[in-house]
This record gives structure tokens, C-alpha cells and sequence, in this order.
């Protein structure tokens, strides 16, 4: 069997370090090191981290999760690289069905599982909208895609170093990136044997200020994956963000005749993913899925808000840049 290095970036989750650590050292294909990179962590991580006989490396001060990852690649010596978030926890089977997974196809460069879809730290409503949601996209894109998720994944060291490490000018996004020059020579594939039990964020605010942050990536990543004729994995309906978009541009018009207009796109929303709200439904019931439905339009706004913002940032000329001038 392969020989598995398993490498957790963490910056301040002490809360679920030791969960994490639990999990990778109860898998049933017993990895061959863990090393945790602590990238400047100011919460106590470290002092977890040294409860575990694993290889604990500290960056001198926050350098992001690109340099944190690719510093446990270099300290590394396994023949697959497991890469694991450290608020996240494994189902037991994870490595060994990793391991089982590449073997059996020499043709993928990555296999990344799914989350659970309960917490794994139950903090109330708000992580349970996010957890059911992550769980339900996840599921539904499990087959071979162009996007990898690094948070739970294992990708051969030969193909990491064909790929080369990731870009450390990133701080977000990153998986996306890399997944462009990964799918561009390999495969990937989502799989639901491998399992992780995810602590999601637990407040709205920051819900949605991570979801404004991350979605004004969302123009230029479109780009891209046209421009390889590549399906990426896809978190929400592309017909529900639109509506959402729509009911915002003729927000204005509930003062006037057309009021309607608004709330005929906001059910255009719901309607665009009926399977989602039957997932929630049967798993919470109709009361919670009010609840969710309120939720999920509220990060689709943060969401087209973003993606509005990063497309003038993205089309806006760059510093440098000459625009011609016609005589």
C-alpha cells in the first residue's frame, strides 16, 4: 500500500485541532506522518498540536494557506499527499479509500471527498443552513469534474510535482487555480468515500462577508473554464443567481404598478433548485426550510454583490497597462 503524508495548514482552530488530529489517527490506513503546518496561529493551536506525535512546523507569522500547504509538501515524504483543513474531521475509511481510489486509475491527478452533512461541532441555525447546503452541491457534482477542493484530498506526489506547488500569492481562491493547471495534464474526481465532518462558520455576518469575498472570483473563473471547455463544480444554480440578480436591478419598481416584479424573481429563485429544498425538507423539516430559503437569498445577494464587484475590479485596466489610443 501507499505511504500517505497528511498535511494540515491551521491558523487558530484550537477549537477543532484536536478533532482533526483524532480523526487522521484513527483511519484505518494509518498515514505515515502528519505534519501541521501553524501558519502564526495566536489561539493556543500550537500547544493541541504538541499533544500529537506529529511534525508540527510554525511560520514565523500568517503567510496563508498556499504557503502553509506547500511548506508540509517539502517536509513531506509520502508517496500520496493527503491534504486535510483543520476544522475538518475524517470518516475512518477516508485515506485507506484515497489510497484505494488512486491506485485502481493511474490516470487521476486528485480525488477530493464530500462533507457531511452534519457539523462537526454543532454551533446552531446558522452552520446548519451552511453544512446542508455544502453537503447537498457536494454530493450532487460526485464524479469526475475540473475542480478540486484541497480541504479534504489526496493527489500522488509524482502529480505534484508535474503540477508544482501552490501559488502563494493567493490567499483565496487558491484551490481554483491550481485546479486549472491541475485538470489541464490530470483528472480529478469528487468522490463520496472519502468524508469529512466540517465546523462551518456559525454567524451570519461573517457568512456573508466570506461569501462576498469569495465570489468576486467568480467572473474570471468563469472565464477560465470556458476557455479550457471544462464543467467546474458549481455550489449554486446559475438560473437561481440570476434571478436573485434580477430581483435586485428592479427592486426600485415596488413603488410603483409592476411591485411584482421583484417578488416574481425571488420565486424564480426558489423554484431553481427544487431538489436543494426537498433535501432540507425531508432532513429538517418544512419550518427549518423557510428558514434555510431565507438564508440562501440572503448569500445569493452577497453573492451577486461580490461578483458584480470583482467583475468592474477584473475588466477595470491594470496598473501599468497602456490603452491605445486611436489617432
Amino acid at each position: 500500500m501507499k505511504t500517505v503524508s497528511v498535511v494540515i495548514p491551521n491558523y487558530n482552530y484550537a477549537k477543532t485541532l484536536a478533532l482533526c488530529l483524532d480523526s487522521v489517527y484513527a483511519q484505518s490506513h494509518p498515514p505515515a506522518e502528519v505534519i501541521v503546518v501553524d501558519d502564526g496561529s495566536t489561539d493556543g493551536s500550537r500547544d493541541v498540536i504538541r499533544r500529537y506525535p506529529c511534525t508540527l512546523l510554525e511560520s514565523p507569522g500568517n503567510q496563508g494557506v498556499s504557503a502553509a500547504r506547500n511548506r508540509g509538501v517539502a517536509a513531506s515524504s509520502g508517496e500520496v499527499l493527503f491534504f486535510l483543513d483543520s476544522d475538518e474531521a475524517l470518516a475512518p475509511d477516508a485515506l485507506g479509500n484515497a489510497v484505494e481510489l488512486l491506485a485502481a486509475d493511474p490516470g487521476l491527478g486528485c480525488v477530493h471527498g464530500i462533507l457531511a452533512d452534519t457539523p462537526l461541532v454543532d454551533d446552531g441555525p446558522v452552520e446548519a443552513y451552511k453544512v446542508l447546503h455544502a453537503h447537498f452541491w457536494r454530493v450532487r457534482g460526485v464524479g469526475e469534474t475540473a475542480t478540486a477542493f484541497f480541504a479534504q484530498a489526496a493527489v500522488p506526489r509524482a502529480v505534484f510535482d508535474a503540477v508544482g506547488p501552490f501559488d502563494e500569492r493567493l490567499r483565496d481562491s487558491e484551490d481554483l487555480e491550481y485546479s486549472e493547471r491541475l485538470a489541464a495534464r490530470y483528472r480529478i474526481l469528487l468522490t463520496d468515500r472519502i468524508v469529512a465532518f466540517h465546523d462551518d462558520e456559525d454567524r451570519l455576518g461573517p457568512l456573508l462577508r466570506e461569501q462576498f469575498r469569495r465570489s468576486q472570483q467568480l467572473v474570471p473563473t468563469v472565464l477560465a473554464a470556458r476557455r479550457q471547455r471544462s464543467a467546474g463544480l458549481r455550489a449554486n444554480k446559475p438560473l437561481g443567481v440570476l434571478a436573485v440578480g434580477l430581483a435586485l436591478v428592479t427592486l426600485p419598481l415596488v413603488l410603483t404598478a409592476l411591485w411584482w416584479a421583484p417578488l416574481l424573481f425571488v420565486g424564480l429563485f426558489v423554484l431553481a433548485d427544487v431538489g436543494l429544498a426537498r433535501f432540507v425538507a425531508h432532513r429538517r423539516g418544512a419550518l427549518f426550510l423557510g428558514y434555510f430559503l431565507v438564508l440562501h437569498l440572503l448569500t445569493h445577494v452577497a453573492l451577486v454583490a461580490g461578483a458584480v464587484v470583482g467583475a468592474v475590479r477584473w475588466a477595470a485596466p491594470k496598473p501599468g497597462s497602456r490603452v491605445p489610443v486611436r489617432s
